[in-house]
Order: C-alpha cells, then structure tokens, then sequence
C-alpha cells in the first residue's frame, strides 16, 4: 500500500472515531427496559450497531446491563409477574370454554345474598331488572323536563374533548360551567358528539346544583347504604358519548335512567393484554383496535351488551370496560356498597406503567 493510500485509509478510520456515536443514559435505560422484556443480547447488540455504534461498545454495554445487580433484580421480579400472568390467563383460557361465555346474565330483582354470594364476591357481572321500578326519575327525567325545571342552573361539564385523544386522562382542563338549559340545547341539537359530556368527575358541582334530582332515585337499598356520604354520580350526555376502556378502583353499580349505552367489558383477568399504559387507563380504541400495534389484544375476552333504561349494571373491581352513548343518555352509577368496597384505599399505581 502506497504512503498515500496509507494516509487515506487512516484519515478515514480517524473521521470514523471523531464521529462514532457515544451512548448516553437513554440509551442505557432503552437497554435495560430491552433486556426485561426477555429480547436476547445478540438481537439488542445488533439494533444498537444498526444505529450507529460499534460493536464493541453495543457488547460492553448490554454486558454491563445484563450482569448488574439492579436488572438482575428486576429480572426475578418480572419471573414473579410471569408468574402471575400464567395464572390470569388460565382463568382467560378456562372462561372460554364455558358455555355461556360472552353472555352477562339478567335477573329481576336479585336478592342481596345472591348477588354477594353470585356476583359481588366471585367479581362476576350482572344485570339486575326490576331494582329502578319505584324511582322517579323513570317517569320524570328527559331533556325536555330537565330544561323546564332547572334550566336556569348553572352545571359543571367536559366539553372540547374532541381536542385532546387524552380527553379522559387529562379530564381537569376540560371543566366548564354552562347554564343547564344551554347545556340541554347542546345535546338535543346534536346528533352524535364525544366533545362534551356530564360525567362522574363534575358530581362535586353538579349535586349541589341539580340536588332535587337526588330525591327522584331511590339508594337501592337491598344492595347500598343509604347512609354513605356518596349518593352517586350523574352522567348526562348525547348520542356518541365515549368512555374509552378503563378500569374502576371500586365495584360499581351503573343504573340507566334514560336512553341506551353499549359497553364492552374487558374481564380483569385480561390484564396482561390491554395495553394498560398509565393509571388505569388502557391505549386500546375500542372503536377501531390496531392489532398491528396491539397484537397482544387478540388474546382478550370481550363481552358486548347493551344497558337498556332500567336495567343495573354490576360492574365488578379491575373489571375494563368501554361504554359509549347509543342515545341520548341518563346514567346513575353508585359505589356506596353495603359489602366491603375499600379497595382503592391501597391502590398505589397511579403513574405511568
């Protein structure tokens, strides 16, 4: 090789080295992370020389990962949590082969010691028919009758939902106060609209100020306590109202007033599936499921039902669920239980997963 060419090749291998990439702490974290999720050295050896360092720093560095104490811990423990999925999903496998799988039973006026014995205590939904016959707010409530006698209140509400795909999650900034009758006017002068809506979140207000509509409903006494401090939650909204797929904290109760909902329960033993990506909120759009993104979801047990006026919906704890307005829409939903129902006292995942 000529001195020239020597000169070359060197100069080339110097510009190599003053530009090889250098790791930094991302790219140790994606590392670590890489590592847990059980992907092999030699597939994050090769990602890391595809973008841009050299194999000898990419061998460094995930050896240096995989023989640290630190991932080393976090390696048994996601044994552990393998563990545990191994269990929920036989309980996924062993539902299936039932057969009534996919079916929510409806019974008429359950008895309080079935649906503890049947329902509550074995985390199994339920419709109960019959439990809203003597309340009020049957006969009375529609948008016409709410606007007549109450339209001069102002009420809290979500609205310009439509502007944010984390309307849920970031449902504080979405506050707004309104006059009750141009509320009404909104969802009666539209047909289908997920961009404003009266949910749980606004009961603090609107209680106080909608608080006759409390003596209209009766506390269903065979299953809650009357005496409790919550007296439930009002959720009135238009056609197109979307709750995306969430877990509650507590059991629940969803009594329809007026109007239908379509609910897609997720059942909790699904967990390892639904993408729960922060709180208890799942990235999954029920509407249109990307399994491309998703695939994991091909696995899950969902069971579709529609919650007709005066129909109790049993909604167990962990138990997703997607729920969005067929109609024009009245719902109470309660956690006021008579049985124990103190379980969001040691939840403790609030932040991102």
């Amino acid at each position: 090789m000529s001195s020239w060419s020597t000169r070359i090749s060197y100069s080339a291998l110097s510009n190599i080295r003053i530009h090889k990439k250098e790791i930094d702490n991302d790219w140790r974290r994606w590392i670590a992370e890489t590592l847990l999720l059980g992907h092999a050295a030699d597939s994050i050896i090769q990602m890391m020389v595809e973008n841009g360092f050299d194999n000898t720093t990419a061998e460094h560095e995930v050896a240096s990962a995989t023989n640290h104490p630190y991932i080393q811990a976090g390696m048994s423990f996601d044994t552990k949590i393998k563990k545990r999925d191994w269990i929920l999903d036989n309980y996924r496998v062993l539902e299936k082969e039932s057969l009534n799988f996919g079916v929510i039973e409806r019974k008429y006026k359950l008895t309080r010691e079935a649906f503890l014995n049947d329902y509550y205590t074995t985390n199994r939904p339920v419709i109960i028919q019959g439990a809203m016959d003597n309340w009020a707010a049957r006969s009375k409530w529609n948008p016409a009758w709410l606007k007549e006698n109450f339209g001069n209140r102002v009420v809290e509400v979500q609205a310009n939902r439509n502007s944010d795909r984390l309307y849920e999650i970031n449902m504080q900034q979405f506050k707004r106060q309104v006059l009750f009758s141009d509320y009404v006017d909104m969802i009666t002068g539209n047909e289908s609209t997920n961009d404003f809506y009266m949910t749980a979140s606004n009961t603090s207000k609107n209680m106080e100020a909608l608080k006759e509509l409390w003596d209209d409903i009766d506390m269903l006494p065979e299953y809650l306590d009357p005496k409790s401090e919550r007296k439930g939650f009002l959720w009135f909204g238009p056609a197109g109202t979307i709750t995306p797929l969430h877990h509650d904290l507590t059991n629940n109760f969803m009594a329809q007033v007026y109007g239908r909902k379509l609910i897609k329960l997720v059942p909790a033993y699904n967990m390892p599936y639904v993408y729960n990506h922060i709180h208890c909120y799942s990235e999954i759009d029920m509407e249109n499921i990307d399994y491309a993104r998703y695939p994991l979801f091909q696995n899950v047990n969902v069971i579709e039902l529609i919650l007709e006026p005066g129909e109790v919906l049993f909604l167990p704890v962990g138990c997703w669920h997607y729920v969005r307005g067929l109609d024009i829409s009245i719902t109470m939903s309660f956690t006021n239980f008579l049985f124990n129902n103190n379980f969001s006292s040691n939840y403790t995942t609030y932040n991102e997963i």
